[in-house]
């Protein structure tokens, strides 16, 4: 999805796609990023609608029910199509479903999957030829029963060509709120974060919550230390710091640290610390009048345009035209 914030001052249209077996938790999600009207919080308006193939109340496992609101052709309307996880990922989903589906890519709507729903896109043909994510223990059924697929295995969620797919449970959140925040901003994607008590953005890959043996006292007592680190590196962003830096606050060796780091939150401490920096410029852009070169002094990039290069990199657009976009979004 492309920035588009000055043309969403009305209510964005998200279709939720509901049919038998659906996880109610991956529903939760979708209700409580579109479903909750915050624009008394300055976050955006939005129309969410629940899209079955007849009215009758949707039976999800747990002994829940969803009631539809709006019937499947609604899809190919709506701005955005998010499909929930099923609980039986072999399970074959209707056909009307899946022509509402493919009818929706067709006109043009982004869709996106949460956890196992990426088998639903897989069974409608939508993610052919394409790269997708879905739960780390689904990765091998997915690539068994969906070849034609390239599953990547440990990224939290994955965009191919307006098709979006999630790994499993929380990265749902993690891409529910980067949907927001690119057709919203940063600040509109915070400010639901901030409802939800959830982290705005997380770095790194699903590759550090698959399983391990527990970690030892000394595993703890180094994720205490990095999570020390990076409080201290964000309070002092517009320094020039350095795997070095970060390291020697851990009283750690360089390579030490990087090899705990990542394997900690799943990311090398370069990236964690361009990420945070882009992050933050975000904010800078959306909230603040501050011309180009400070925005970049107060982040850390050293000139606006390494800035610019790794707005592009990350983003697609400029730093100007980001806050051309979002500046008087709310």
């Amino acid at each position: 999805m492309q920035p588009n914030g000055t043309a969403r001052r009305t209510a964005q249209r998200i279709a939720l796609v509901a049919f038998p077996g659906i996880r109610a938790f991956d529903v939760a999600v979708i209700a409580e990023v579109w479903g909750v009207d915050r624009t008394g919080r300055g976050a955006p308006p939005f129309e969410l609608r629940r899209c079955a193939p007849d009215r009758a109340p949707v039976r999800m496992p747990g002994g829940l029910t969803l009631t539809p609101d709006q019937a499947l052709d609604w899809t190919a309307t709506a701005d955005l199509v998010v499909v929930p996880g099923v609980d039986d990922h072999l399970a074959p989903v209707p056909e009307p479903v899946l022509d509402a589906l493919r009818t929706a890519q067709r006109a043009g709507v982004p869709v996106a999957a949460l956890c196992g729903g990426a088998f639903v896109l897989a069974q409608a043909g939508l993610l052919d030829g394409r790269r997708a994510v879905t739960h780390w223990n689904l990765t091998t059924l997915l690539s068994a029963t969906h070849p034609d697929v390239e599953v990547v295995p440990d990224a939290l969620f994955v965009e191919d060509d307006g098709v979006w797919t999630a790994a499993g449970v929380a990265a749902g959140i993690d891409l529910c709120l980067h949907l927001v925040r690119s057709a919203h901003g940063a600040e509109a994607a915070a400010t639901i974060a901030r409802s939800m008590v959830t982290a705005p953005f997380r770095t790194g890959t699903q590759a550090q919550f698959i399983e391990h043996p527990a970690p030892t006292a000394a595993e703890r007592e180094a994720s205490d230390t990095l999570a020390a680190v990076r409080e201290r590196a964000l309070r002092r962003l517009s320094e020039p710091l350095t795997v070095a830096d970060l390291a020697r606050w851990a009283g750690m060796s360089p390579r030490s640290f990087a090899r705990h780091f990542t394997a900690t939150t799943g990311t090398t401490p370069i990236q964690w610390l361009l990420d945070q920096r882009v992050a933050a410029a975000q904010q800078l852009l959306e909230r603040t009048d501050l011309p180009m070169p400070e925005v970049a002094r107060r982040c850390g990039f050293g000139s606006e345009v390494t800035m610019r290069q790794h707005f592009a990199a990350r983003l697609a657009t400029s730093p100007r035209d980001y806050r051309r976009s979002f500046r008087a979004v709310g």
